[in-house]
């Protein structure tokens, strides 16, 4: 399938308007690609599809696991804003943690699949046990 066709395929409940499509593709800046396929497109430009099709469905939540995996640090500033102008909650599951401070009202923290700590970013910056999970050290 093409990436218009892959867009489609993401829009539920007859809504599947190749308009909301070309939108969804336009705001991740993958319109241009609409006619080829996923395959043939670099991987940050796969992604950008896979986020236009979840958008194109307008969902309620937007889970997104790992979306910065693989981009460059371009890819990730472009992530961040469409993460943050988005109109739906997201749940990030995210371990580039400059993407996570950026873009989060609260976040969990677990270590070994164990909550260690909730807080905004400013208080889990500062946070001692999230300091010894993660860095060894305590803050």
């Amino acid at each position: 399938m093409t990436v218009l066709e892959n867009v489609l395929v993401g829009i539920r409940g007859g809504r599947a308007t190749e308009e909301a499509a070309y939108e969804a593709l336009e705001r991740c800046g993958v319109s241009e690609f609409a006619g080829a396929y996923p395959a043939s497109l670099p991987y940050a430009k796969r992604k950008r599809v896979e986020l236009a099709r979840a958008l194109a469905s307008r969902p309620r939540i937007l889970m997104l696991d790992e979306p910065a995996g693989g981009l460059d640090s371009e890819e990730i500033d472009w992530l961040a804003e469409l993460i943050r102008t988005v109109e739906t909650t997201v749940l990030l599951v995210e371990h580039h943690m400059d993407l996570v401070m950026s873009v989060c009202d609260e976040i969990l923290v677990l270590d070994f699949g164990k909550p260690i700590a909730l807080g905004s970013p400013g208080e889990i910056r500062g946070n001692e046990k999230v300091a010894e999970a993660y860095l060894g050290t305590a803050a």
